[in-house]
């Protein structure tokens, strides 16, 4: 599986590097204590945090996501 990364072309399929639930998981903003991620989940709730970088804010990470402006963390 192909992680993502600022190089990743905007027509890749975006999902989940480190989320092993059998099935591939789309990429989408996500919230914590700690502030908003870019990870995965499923109909239970979140599966991984892929990015290194918590964000302010929604908005934020949505544009980080889009953009491919964020980090993919190596490990779970």
């Amino acid at each position: 599986m192909s992680e993502p990364s600022a190089s990743s072309s905007a027509t890749a399929v975006r999902s989940g590097a480190l989320a092993w639930t059998g099935k591939r998981l789309p990429l989408q903003v996500l919230r914590s204590a700690a502030g908003h991620y870019i990870g995965t989940q499923d109909d239970e709730g979140p599966v991984s945090r892929e990015s290194v970088e918590y964000f302010p804010n929604h908005l934020a990470a949505q544009r980080a996501l889009d953009t491919h402006a964020w980090t993919q963390r190596a490990h779970p």
